[in-house]
C-alpha cells in the first residue's frame, strides 16, 4: 500500500481527529498540571494553546505535541513561592526561553545522540506504567484533587499507591459505569478490523459515550449514579471576550532588577531543555514512519514559545510525551493536528466552554489508561530482557524510578545507570586485542578504538601490563581518530621504561600523522626476507600454511603496512613457497593462506597442471629462489575439471564445444585423471552425483601432478630427497574457504603432519 501524501484528504481528516482527541486529553492535563504548580488555572490552558499553535507550527517534528509538563510542577511551584509572586515568575519563563533560543542557535541538540536506547525506551515504558496507575483512580470516579501531576508524591499528600487504595473505597457508580464501558469499547475497537481501521478513532467515540451516558443517568439515574461536577472537566468559563483577557496575567518588568529571576530562568531552561530532548526522541521511537526531529528546531521552537507563554501568563512547555503518545496512537500524521488541538483548545475556551464541562473524567482516564498499555507493552519488556542485562538493567532502573519518583529524578537515576554500565562496558573492552603469528613470532596486537579516552587508561594499563618478559606487542593506532594526553602519557612510559626493563619489543603503528610524540615502528617481520627463508624449515613453511587458512577462514587478517613491505621487498624476493593453482578467480594463494607481499612464487594455470614451462618455473623457485615447498593447489567446482568431465562424455573437443582452439591440450591433460567406468552421459548423473564426481576428478588430478613433478623434474626430486623441498597437496574448497592438505609417498623426505594418499 502506497504512503498517504500529506497533503491527501485522508491524512489531513486523520490529523484533524487526532487533534480533536489530543484536545480532549490534553484540557484537563493542562488545568491539572496549573493546579499542581500552585499556578492560576488559565496558565495552564494558555500554555496549552501556545505550545500547539505557536510551538506547533515552528517545530520540525510531525509528531510530537507541546504543553505544560507535569515534570515541571515541583519546579514551578518552587520557583514561584521563592520569587513571590507569578506575575514576577512569568519574567522568569520569558528569560528561560530566550536561553532556549539559544541553545538551540548554538546547536546544544546535540546531546540528544548521547540518550541511551534503553532509557528512551525506559521513559516510555514508565510513562505507560504511570498512566495505568494515575488513571485507575480515575475511571472509577475518584477525582478529588484533578491535579495530573505525573510524581510519585502528589501535592494533595497522596502517592500513586494510596491514591489507588483510596479509590477502592471511594467507587463513584456513574464514573466508573462510564470508565469501564470506555475501556471495554476501546479493547473492542481494536479487535474487530472494521472499526480499527475506520477514519473515525476510537477516544472520540468514548467521549461522545461518556457525555452521553452521563446525560442519561443525570435524566433518569437515581443520586447516587449521577456524575457530579467534580466528576468532570472543569473548564473556566467567560463569559466574554473582556472576562477572557481578565483570566491573563502579564509579567512584572518592575523585578528585572532581582537576581533570583535570573537563576529561575536557568533553572527552567535546563530541565525544560532536557525534557524536551528526551520526549523528542521518545516520540520518534514510536513515530509508525520512524521520523528524525530536529533537535535544534525544537529547542528554537519552545523557546519561543516560552517567551510567549511568559508574555501573556502561561506556564512553562516542553514536548509531552502523553499527549504525543495520544497523537500517534490517534492516527495524527503531521503537525497539522498539534495546530488544530491548540485552536480546539483557543475555540472552546472562548466560545463553548460549558460543553465541554459536560465530558467525565473516567472517559478521558480511560483513553489514557489504554494509551499507557501500549506504551508499556510486554512485547517491550521481552524485547529488552533478551537483548542482555546492560541493556535491560537501565531500562527497568528507569522504569521503576519514573514511577517512584518523578520523571525528572527518573530520567537522571536512568541515566547514571546506563552511563555506569557504559563505564563497566568501556573498562572491559575498550580496546580489541589478538595473539597474532607472525612468520618471526607470536606478536600481541593491541587495536585502539576510534575515541581513546580516559576511561580507557585502566584496561590499557592492565593490558600492557601482561605482556610477558622478552614479549612482542603491537600498538594498532591506524584507526584512531583521538587519544587522550594520559593514555599517550602511558604509552610513552610504557616504551621508554617498562618495555625496556622488562625486555619487551613494542612496535607502533598510525600515530606518525597524528601524534608526532611518538614515532611509529615495526620491529617484528611479517614478510618473508633473506633471513627468515634461511631459518624456515619446509615443515614450517607448511605450519604457516594452515595457520594462515585458519585465520583467512575466521577473518583475523595479521597487520600489514602494505607501504612498508613494497619498500622492504624492493631490494630482493626470497620467497618461502611456491604455489601451483587453478586460474580461478576465487582462489589467490596471497588470500588464501593470509600471507604477505613476497612471501611465494604463484603459478597459475588452468586445472593446474605441469606443463613444461610450469616445471622450469618450478624448478627456478625452488634451487635458485630457494622456496622450501611446492603446494599444487585444486580446488572444487573447478571450471576446466568440469568442462573436461563434459567433454569427454559428450565425445567432444574444446575447440567444438567452446570455440577456444588453443584449450584442447590442456582438457586433454586434466582428462588424463578421468577414470571412464564412471562417466555418463548428460541425464544420467543423479543429483549431486556429477559435482561430486568432478571434485573427485580434481583431487586425482591433484595428486597426477604431483607425481609428475618428481617423475618428470630431477632438479626437484634431488631437493625432496635432502630435506630442503617438500611438495604437498591440496583441495580447496570454494564455499567453505577450507584448504585440506595431504601428501604422497615420495613427496617429502620424511612424514609431514598431513594425511598420507595414494598417487594415481
Amino acid at each position: 500500500m502506497p504512503a498517504t501524501s500529506s497533503t491527501s484528504p485522508a491524512t489531513i481528516f486523520k490529523d484533524l481527529s487526532a487533534g480533536l482527541v489530543v484536545f480532549l486529553v490534553a484540557l484537563p492535563l493542562c488545568l491539572g498540571v496549573a493546579l499542581a504548580s500552585n499556578a492560576p488555572l488559565f496558565s495552564g490552558v494558555v500554555a496549552g494553546i501556545i505550545g500547539g499553535i505557536l510551538v506547533g507550527v515552528l517545530s520540525g517534528s510531525q509528531t510530537s505535541v507541546s504543553g505544560p509538563a507535569a515534570g515541571l510542577t515541583a519546579i514551578v511551584a518552587a520557583q514561584i513561592t521563592k520569587l513571590g509572586a507569578f506575575d514576577v515568575f512569568l519574567l522568569a519563563v520569558m528569560f528561560a526561553g530566550v536561553l532556549q533560543i539559544i541553545l538551540g542557535v548554538c546547536r546544544a541538540g546535540f546531546i540528544a545522540a548521547f540518550f541511551p536506547s534503553s532509557v528512551i525506551k525506559g521513559l516510555l515504558a514508565a510513562i505507560g506504567v504511570i498512566l495505568i496507575l494515575k488513571q485507575i483512580p480515575h475511571v472509577i470516579g475518584h477525582d478529588p484533587d484533578p491535579e495530573g501531576d505525573m510524581g510519585f508524591e502528589q501535592p494533595d499528600h497522596e502517592n500513586t499507591f494510596t491514591e489507588i487504595w483510596s479509590a477502592l473505597f471511594d467507587i463513584q457508580p456513574g464514573a466508573a459505569l462510564v470508565g469501564v464501558l470506555s475501556i471495554l469499547l476501546m479493547v473492542f475497537w481494536d479487535k474487530f478490523k472494521p472499526l480499527k481501521n475506520s477514519v473515525v478513532p476510537a477516544p472520540l467515540i468514548v467521549v461522545l459515550l461518556g457525555v452521553g451516558v452521563s446525560m442519561l443517568l443525570k435524566q433518569y439515574g437515581s443520586a447516587a449514579w449521577v456524575i457530579e461536577a467534580s466528576h468532570l472537566v472543569q473548564v473556566p468559563v467567560a463569559k466574554d471576550l473582556s472576562a477572557f483577557m481578565g483570566f491573563l496575567v502579564f509579567p512584572n518588568f518592575s523585578a528585572l532588577g532581582n537576581p533570583a529571576v535570573y537563576g529561575a530562568a536557568i533553572t527552567i531552561a535546563i530541565v525544560a531543555s532536557l525534557e524536551t530532548l528526551l520526549n523528542l526522541e521518545a516520540v520518534d521511537k514510536i513515530d509508525p514512519q520512524q521520523r528524525s526531529s530536529p533537535p535544534n528546531r525544537e529547542l528554537i521552537a519552545q523557546g519561543i514559545g516560552n517567551v510567549t507563554a511568559g508574555l501573556i501568563g502561561g506556564l512553562p512547555m516542553t514536548s509531552v510525551i502523553v499527549r504525543s503518545s495520544v497523537n500517534i496512537n490517534a492516527g495524527g500524521k503531521t503537525k497539522l493536528s498539534a495546530v488544530f488541538h491548540g485552536f480546539l483548545l483557543l475555540g472552546c475556551v472562548l466560545l463553548v466552554p460549558g460543553l465541554l464541562n459536560q465530558i467525565p473524567l473516567a472517559a478521558l482516564g480511560a483513553i489514557l489508561l489504554m494509551t499507557g498499555l501500549k506504551l508499556a507493552s510486554p512485547s517491550l519488556v521481552k524485547e529488552m530482557w533478551s537483548e542482555g542485562k546492560n541493556q535491560f538493567l537501565p531500562f527497568i532502573i528507569t522504569v521503576v524510578a519514573i514511577v517512584l519518583t518523578d520523571l525528572l529524578i527518573g530520567i537522571v537515576i536512568g541515566l547514571a545507570v546506563s552511563i555506569g554500565f557504559i563505564l563497566h562496558s568501556n573498562m572491559r573492552r575498550p580496546l580489541r586485542k589478538f595473539m597474532e603469528q607472525h612468520i618471526t613470532g607470536d606478536v600481541l596486537r593491541i587495536e585502539l578504538a576510534n575515541q581513546v579516552s580516559f576511561l580507557s587508561r585502566g584496561t590499557l594499563e592492565e593490558t600492557l601490563r601482561s605482556v610477558p618478559k622478552g614479549g612482542h606487542v603491537l600498538l594498532d593506532a591506524r584507526s584512531t581518530d583521538y587519544i587522550d594526553a594520559d593514555i599517550l602519557s602511558l604509552i610513552h612510559d610504557f616504551q621508554h621504561k617498562t618495555a625496556t626493563a622488562r625486555g619487551i619489543k613494542l612496535s607502533m603503528a598510525g600515530f606518525k600523522d597524528k601524534y608526532p610524540q611518538i614515532k611509529d615502528r615495526i620491529q617484528f617481520l611479517n614478510y618473508s626476507s633473506r633471513e627468515v627463508q634461511s631459518s624456515l624449515t619446509p615443515e614450517r613453511v607448511l605450519e604457516i600454511f594452515k595457520e594462515g587458512n585458519e585465520r583467512f577462514r575466521e577473518g583475523r587478517h595479521l597487520t600489514r603496512d602494505i607501504g612498508r613491505l613494497v619498500d622492504a621487498t624492493s631490494a630482493g624476493q626470497f620467497p618461502m613457497a611456491v604455489v601451483l593453482s587453478c586460474i580461478d578467480s576465487r582462489t589467490p594463494a596471497e588470500l588464501v593462506f593470509d600471507l604477505s607481499l613476497g612471501d611465494v612464487f604463484s603459478v597459475r594455470i588452468a586445472g593446474n597442471i605441469a606443463r613444461d614451462k610450469v616445471l622450469g618455473s618450478l624448478e627456478y623457485s625452488c634451487a635458485v629462489a630457494g622456496a622450501k615447498m611446492i603446494l599444487v593447489m585444486g580446488h572444487t567446482s573447478c571450471g576446466a575439471v568440469n568442462a573436461a568431465v563434459d567433454l569427454i562424455c559428450s565425445n567432444q573437443t574444446a575447440a567444438e564445444a567452446t570455440g577456444c582452439v588453443n584449450l584442447d591440450s590442456l582438457v586433454i591433460e586434466i582428462q588424463k585423471s578421468v577414470d571412464l567406468k564412471s562417466c555418463k552421459r548428460e541425464g544420467e548423473w543423479l543429483a549431486g552425483e556429477k559435482a561430486a564426481y568432478a571434485n573427485e576428478v580434481s583431487r586425482r588430478n591433484v595428486l597426477r601432478t604431483m607425481r609428475k613433478l618428481t617423475e618428470r623434474s630431477s632438479t626437484l626430486t634431488g631437493l625432496v630427497q635432502a630435506g630442503k623441498l617438500v611438495i604437498v597437496g591440496a583441495m580447496y574448497d570454494i564455499q567453505t574457504g577450507m584448504v585440506t592438505f595431504f601428501q604422497t609417498q615420495g613427496s617429502s623426505h620424511s612424514s609431514l603432519p598431513i594425511p598420507m594418499v595414494e598417487s594415481v
